[in-house]
Order: C-alpha cells, then sequence, then structure tokens
C-alpha cells in the first residue's frame, strides 16, 4: 500500500529536512491514524460480545445488562474516537455532486472552506455546549445508566469531547495540507 493519503502528504512519516508544516500534517495524522488502528478492534470485540450475549440468552435463559451496555460502550467508542481516522483515509460520508470533478487545487479550497467554516466551528460548538454536561458527569462519577449496568456513565460522556478534540486535529491538519497543495509547498512524492 501506499505511504501516501489522497491529501498527497506521507502518512506519518518524519524524514529529515521535512518542512515544518509537513511535520505539524504528520504528527497531527499520526494521531489518529494510531487510536484508529486501535479503535478498530472495538468492532470484532462488539461482534463477539453480542454473539455472546445472544447465546446466553437463548440457550441459557442468563442476560446481564453489563454485557449489553458493554456493547453500547463499544459502538459509542468506536464511532467517536474512530470519526478522527475516517477523515484522515477521506472514509466519511461526504456529499460531493462537484468535488469529484473538481482539479486538485478546487479540491483543497473546499476542503479549507469546509474546514474552516463548517468543521471546526461545529466541533466547537458541540464542545461548548456538552462540556458542563460532561464535566458534571465527572464530578458525581456518574453512575450506570440502568440497575445491573456499567458503573462509568462519566466515561461514556467523555467520547464527546474526544470526538471533537479528535476530529479538529484531523480537520486542521486537512486544512493544512490542503493550504500547502494551495500554496504550492507540498513535497512531491
Amino acid at each position: 500500500m501506499d505511504a501516501r493519503n489522497k491529501c498527497g502528504h506521507d502518512k506519518g512519516r518524519w524524514t529529515p529536512g521535512q518542512p515544518a508544516m509537513s511535520r505539524i500534517i504528520a504528527a497531527l495524522d499520526w494521531i489518529n491514524r494510531a487510536i484508529g488502528l486501535t479503535v478498530c478492534w472495538l468492532a470484532l470485540a462488539m461482534v463477539l460480545l453480542q454473539f455472546a450475549i445472544v447465546i446466553l440468552r437463548y440457550m441459557f435463559g442468563i442476560s446481564y445488562i453489563f454485557l449489553q451496555e458493554g456493547v453500547l460502550y463499544m459502538h459509542a467508542a468506536l464511532f467517536m474516537l474512530g470519526a478522527g481516522y475516517a477523515l484522515l483515509v477521506d472514509e466519511h460520508v461526504r456529499v460531493d455532486v462537484f468535488y469529484g470533478s473538481l482539479s486538485p487545487r478546487g479540491r483543497a479550497m473546499i476542503d479549507v472552506f469546509g474546514g474552516l467554516v463548517l468543521l471546526l466551528p461545529s466541533l466547537l460548538v458541540i464542545l461548548w455546549v456538552t462540556w458542563p454536561f460532561v464535566h458534571r458527569s465527572w464530578i458525581f462519577l456518574e453512575g450506570p445508566m440502568s440497575v445491573g449496568g456499567i458503573p462509568a456513565s462519566f466515561l461514556l460522556k467523555s467520547l464527546i469531547p474526544a470526538f471533537c478534540v479528535l476530529l479538529s486535529l484531523q480537520g486542521l491538519s486537512l486544512i493544512l495540507s490542503s493550504l500547502s497543495r494551495l500554496l504550492g509547498t507540498e513535497r512531491n512524492p
């Protein structure tokens, strides 16, 4: 597999003499790549846990709420922590009527605009609005959602600011990469 992503910069590789912007982009990409490649294992764990829940319930008549909440926690972690990785590998949902037919320069202009005007402000609003909710949950070390559930709702709620931070970092990387492309400072392969 090619060591370069669709944005045209190295995937987390730092080389001597690399421009500062490229090093910053590589560092930001590395963070989401490491987290994304780690949390992807939650998909397998979720399937196995859900399979165990079904076997326990229908073969043995046993049901544990904390196991069912475990699937919920893993599902939330997979999607909230993996969002930055999805943006990194360009596998996020995109409604592109025109984007696919544009030149690389046109795509870069849309990516800069989208990142600065749509993505980052939205994430800041989400972080601002949800922070008191998450903070209060940590103050009280909020317990399970249901009787017999996982006694750590505060950890589940912490995924919201983590989502905002990780997606913001990757958005910043996309903006910097696009600016680099627009300014012609991007390294050639």
